[in-house]
């Protein structure tokens, strides 16, 4: 691996981090919602909660089907899970700081700026 693919690794893996540790994303763009709307969590249980779940047991199977069809480079998948787990301490640290209504708010801002993307690109 060069240098700028190992940068780049490291770069996707904190911004994942920071992402999923801040906001629960991933399976908690579809999760939070649901378990503050649904159970009645506030925003920071929803996203512990869809953090856990997100779990290594869960993913690997998945990962492994990827795998089996030659869809899946464990080299770049290591480097950014050790740097994920970087960005999500710092995220999830961020995370707690803030109080619920602004948590919210840069929940709602980032699900925005996902959709935007999603619905203005081919």
């Amino acid at each position: 691996m060069t240098i700028q693919t190992i940068l780049s690794l490291v770069l996707i893996g904190i911004l994942a981090g920071l992402l999923s540790g801040l906001v629960g994303v991933g399976g908690g763009v579809i999760m939070v919602p649901l378990l503050i709307l649904f159970l009645g969590l506030n925003q920071h249980q929803a996203q512990g909660t869809s953090l856990a779940v997100l779990a290594v047991p869960v993913t690997l199977l998945a990962a492994y089907t990827y795998h089996k069809e030659g869809h899946l480079d464990w080299r770049y998948a290591a480097v950014i899970a050790v740097f994920f787990v970087v960005g999500g301490v710092i995220g999830s640290k961020i995370a707690i700081s803030l109080d619920q209504k602004m948590l919210k708010k840069v929940f709602g801002v980032i699900l925005l700026i996902i959709a935007g993307k999603m619905l203005l690109t081919k």
